[in-house]
């Protein structure tokens, strides 16, 4: 044995499991008088948000929270929620943060697969939720965010307790828990389930600590700075964000709905300088009219990312001041875990090629320890050509535990050693990742391979075009053709010869959509695009 591995073991000086925990608990230290959390007329400082917490997480221990269970959240992006990334893991509890947006049988079916204890629930959302709660053969403690900023007119009363009451129940000088081992589950989120039931995906203190870290690093965070939550905080722990900001002192501002007039409201009033949103937010902000944008006074700093953005948004966000940069991630590695690092030399190209670079995937996070393309039957990588498909993977401590309960779906996806992403990608000679579609969304047509990916932001560079998706359609001679479902800027029409030259001209033939639909998408809370449902038309 080595001297170094001689009398210099790990001790309560030297070792301390990592939990982003401590971020609010150093806030509180430091800035006890700083803003920490703004929402409508409620403002809190880190003092205040320290004392709701550690009285939340006392409160829930009196009715027998404790380590290893689960408190499901259903919750806009408020206060309350932001407060639960920290009340309940410092019981050694669990945080299931639920989709606003899902119906009773899939609310019940994660309540129940879960084993929830307590669900903490926005009175809004009461329809779907007394549903799915009257199909459940368990009982669970209900506590009720009674929010005079929801829509009244859609609120009533779940159950028989109250957050704010409740949380008064609790002792401030409660002694909150460390986590005993750094891999101690933090939180606990459900996939989408397009194809059967979602999959509970669980992330460690470990992980939450170190896609904090580096994310800030990554983005280049400041101290100081004013982030506006879009990003749905049930959404992957909100990327992760209610954990980074309290590390850096910076402002949280909460936005409950998505509203592209209050976000520029928003923006305006609190000098936000940093939010993250999906490629159709951003979609949303340049399509803005005139009345509803207000001009920005600095730039704002933006993350886009769970859907590939077409090249056209970074040129149109720019134009209105917004510094864009594109991650990407899922919800099984803590969120993004690629950046589109900028390489100066790039500085030379012209803006087209620029933002076609933007659009990229990029390298990997500091936080992350590996990202390849690879032929899944051979675990090998593809040539560095920016041609040959294979499968993103991924390796590193923000890559997910697990998936709750389901023992062949972890090592189905952990196969091999590497994290296997689902997404179908090219490397470039660079080094950067260029994702070529879902490998559920490819189209093969006459035996090629056709990205849905590359033909919508041919579309997305129409001026007629504001949302454009594409899916295989049957064809008997082909296989699969392309179809485009499209959604078209207001005041703007476009018909559907129009479009098809407008993509002949930069696509090959075989590649050019047979059919173009105009209709309103079908999306996800946080802007995806459910092809799954456009698939259904066929």
């Amino acid at each position: 044995m080595s001297h170094y591995d001689t009398n210099l073991d790990k001790n309560n000086a030297n070792y301390v499991p990592l939990t982003p925990l401590t971020f609010l608990k150093r806030a509180k230290e430091i800035y006890p008088n700083y803003e920490a959390v703004i929402y409508e007329d409620r403002k809190y400082t880190w003092d205040q948000v320290y004392k709701r917490t550690v009285k939340f997480a006392s409160a829930l221990n009196k009715i027998g929270v404790g380590k290893g269970d689960t408190v499901s959240f259903l919750a806009f992006n408020t206060p309350e929620i932001f407060e639960g990334h920290y009340s309940v893991p410092m019981t050694g509890a669990v945080l299931n943060t639920i989709n606003i947006r899902l119906d009773a049988k899939t609310i019940a079916y994660i309540l129940d697969h879960s084993e929830a204890k307590v669900l903490v629930v926005d009175r809004q959302l009461h329809l779907e939720v007394k549903k799915a709660l009257s199909t459940l053969k368990k009982k669970i403690i209900i506590i009720d965010i009674n929010d005079k900023f929801a829509d009244q007119s859609k609120c009533e009363k779940i159950g028989e307790l109250e957050y704010e009451s409740f949380l008064n129940t609790g002792d401030e000088n409660y002694h909150w828990k460390m986590p005993e081992d750094e891999w101690q589950a933090i939180s606990l989120s459900y996939t989408s389930g397009t194809t059967g039931n979602p999959k509970g995906v669980v992330y460690h203190h470990r992980g939450s600590y170190l896609m904090s870290t580096g994310s800030a690093v990554a983005w280049n965070m400041p101290n100081r700075l004013n982030f506006l939550t879009i990003v749905p905080m049930f959404h992957c722990n909100g990327w992760g964000y209610p954990w980074t900001i309290p590390m850096l002192n910076g402002r949280t501002v909460c936005l409950r709905n998505i509203d592209v007039k209050k976000i520029f409201e928003l923006i305006d009033k609190y000098d936000v300088t940093h939010f993250g949103g999906a490629p159709i937010v951003l979609n949303m902000i340049t399509g803005a009219p005139e009345t509803d944008r207000k001009k920005l006074k600095q730039k704002v700093y933006v993350l886009t990312a769970g859907a590939p953005p077409p090249s056209i948004i970074f040129k149109k966000m720019n134009e209105l001041g917004f510094e864009v940069m594109h991650v990407y991630g899922l919800t099984e590695t803590y969120g993004h875990v690629t950046q589109c690092a900028w390489n100066d030399a790039w500085n030379e190209f012209d803006e087209e090629k620029q933002n076609e670079i933007k659009a990229r995937q990029g390298v990997r996070y500091p936080n992350t320890e590996g990202i390849a393309v690879m032929n899944p039957e051979t675990m090998t990588e593809v040539p560095k050509d920016g041609k040959t498909i294979g499968e993103i993977m991924i390796k590193g401590n923000i890559v997910m535990k697990g998936y709750f309960k389901d023992k062949d779906a972890t090592s189905k996806a952990m196969d091999g050693g590497w994290f296997h992403s689902g997404d179908l990608a090219v490397m470039h000679p660079d080094g950067y990742v260029k994702i070529q579609d879902r490998s559920k969304d490819i189209i093969i047509s006459g035996g090629e391979n056709i990205s849905s990916i590359e033909i919508e932001n041919t579309l997305a560079k129409h001026p007629s075009v504001s949302i454009a998706a594409v899916v295989a359609k049957p064809d008997e001679k082909w296989g699969e053709v392309p179809c485009a479902f499209i959604e078209m800027v207001k005041d703007k029409p476009v018909t559907e010869k129009e479009l098809i030259s407008f993509c002949k001209e930069t696509l090959a033939g075989f590649k050019v959509p047979k059919q173009v639909v105009f209709c309103d998408l079908p999306k996800t809370s946080t802007g995806k695009i459910q092809k799954f449902e456009l698939r259904k038309k066929f």
